[in-house]
């Protein structure tokens, strides 16, 4: 996931844009900071969930969900997060003149995924941006966003085929990476010292390749034998990864160096290289 803070009328909005569901994800507490102008819009919020679920009986958590966002100290924290149509429905319960402008604000971010849709390049002009104001080269942003393209072929194939978006794409997408990197996403992310960053931004070209030729594997796999559901489909992840594997230990018996590392594009991260015992 990639945060991405954002203002409205001068105030600071914290949103998270999800890649693998094409999904925006907005700070519920700031979104009440904005309209009440509360001193505490924490409290606001917390008050606000009481009032709901004494008055209708829902449960206003139940359609957000937590996410680690920045917070003021600048330590990671779970907050509560919801899309953009959610929002929609907070804000007409919390009277405020700023209703209606969040909400024009709300359906613009909307507007602009429909864009990109209708018009493929200002979505590549939207992924290149950042990358190219952090440095990275040419060469890198292509073979990032030619990876892309081969992720979402391959989650278009998941949605298809009974894979559910979210802890199950998780979990495909962890079984394929340990396969070919021999470790998890989670431990690839803690070698090169990243948090909440998205771990492909941070990628080598070598190991961007290897991610895209495990990921092409799989899909190309499951396809040749229409893999349906979780069993099926880790079936063909597995195998996917195992290609990738190979011509992964291929290369590093030539090159003596390994593919997987340690470095990444933080200035604070870590300048190492993984050790391989396959």
């Amino acid at each position: 996931m990639k945060i991405l803070p954002t203002e409205f009328d001068g105030q600071s909005i914290r949103r998270v844009y999800d890649e693998a569901t094409e999904t925006w994800w907005f700070s519920v507490i700031d979104v009440v900071q904005v309209l009440t102008d509360s001193e505490n819009a924490r409290d606001y919020w917390f008050k606000m969930k009481i009032r709901v679920k004494s008055e209708d009986g829902a449960e206003l958590s139940t359609i957000c969900r937590q996410l680690k966002l920045p917070a003021a100290d600048g330590k990671q924290r779970l907050t509560d997060v919801a899309t953009a149509e959610t929002l929609l429905r907070l804000v007409q319960s919390i009277p405020s003149p700023k209703a209606e402008p969040i909400k024009l604000w709300l359906a613009k971010v909307g507007y602009e995924r429909m864009q990109e849709m209708a018009d493929p390049a200002l979505s590549l002009d939207r992924a290149r941006r950042p990358w190219q104001q952090h440095g990275r080269s040419d060469k890198w942003i292509q073979q990032r966003m030619t990876g892309q393209e081969t992720r979402n072929k391959l989650t278009e194939y998941w949605s298809e085929h009974d894979i559910k978006k979210g802890s199950e794409f998780a979990i495909l997408t962890n079984i394929i990476h340990q396969e070919w990197s021999g470790v998890s996403v989670k431990e690839h992310k803690e070698m090169k010292g990243l948090a909440s960053h998205n771990l492909r931004d941070h990628m080598s070209e070598a190991e961007l390749i290897f991610t895209a030729l495990a990921e092409l594997s799989t899909r190309q796999i499951a396809e040749s034998v229409e893999a349906t559901g979780m069993a099926e489909n880790k079936t063909a992840a597995k195998a996917g990864g195992r290609i990738a594997a190979q011509a992964r230990n291929q290369l590093e018996n030539q090159t003596g160096k390994s593919v997987v590392s340690g470095e990444s594009f933080l200035q604070s991260a870590p300048k190492k290289i993984a050790s391989r015992a396959d």
